[in-house]
């Protein structure tokens, strides 16, 4: 690896530390009693709203429809994931200092597989709130379940949902991105070296 791709390296460790500056994911729902909407943030390490009272008003809108009331403690990924960050991050920058092309395949590949495995876990983790509802709540469809969406928008009753990636996801992706530049820079390096005469 040449300085350029060893720097690339680095920045691409260093761009998982939006994770912890910025949530991963936001809902956004509105309703006609939210007319402004609430706001949930999903971050790498807790659940906050774009205000104090915006988790317990979604808390509050669970309880009548029969949804589990959604607490940070509930999730072991929310104490798991900080340190599997943290660990991209420190063997991404090990990676840069050791100069080892192969390893940063190794690396993005395996940062592109932790990636996926997290959206199935959200997308788990919507499923079981929109569809394991409370049989004695006070407002009860039958048949209706209220999984929000994963990408996009959707209608669940008179609230409508959306759900979109933040700025946090970006960091995930820079990281990404700046690998696989490091990984063909450094490629097309060793290709263009000469052999002496």
């Amino acid at each position: 690896m040449n300085k350029l791709s060893r720097l690339l390296m680095f920045l691409a460790a260093l761009f998982l530390g939006l994770l912890f500056l910025s949530p991963m994911w936001k809902i956004y729902l509105k309703a006609p009693q939210y007319p402004e909407g609430l706001e949930m943030h999903i971050w790498v390490n807790k659940i906050s709203g774009s205000s104090e009272s915006v988790l317990q008003n979604f808390n509050i809108l669970n309880h009548y429809i029969g949804m589990e009331p959604i607490h940070a403690e509930s999730f072991a990924e929310l104490k798991i994931m900080p340190y599997i960050v943290i660990a991209f991050m420190i063997t991404g920058a090990i990676i840069a200092l050791v100069g080892k092309r192969k390893l940063i395949l190794y690396w993005g590949t395996l940062l592109l597989i932790g990636g996926a495995v997290g959206i199935l876990d959200f997308y788990l983790w919507l499923v079981k709130f929109g569809t394991n509802l409370n049989p004695e709540a006070p407002i009860k469809v039958p048949g209706m379940t209220y999984i929000p969406p994963l990408l996009g928008r959707k209608q669940l009753l008179n609230f409508e949902a959306l759900s979109l990636p933040s700025t946090g996801s970006l960091g995930i992706l820079l990281a990404l991105v700046f690998a696989a530049i490091a990984y063909y820079v450094s490629r097309k390096r060793s290709q263009t070296i000469v052999e002496p005469l």
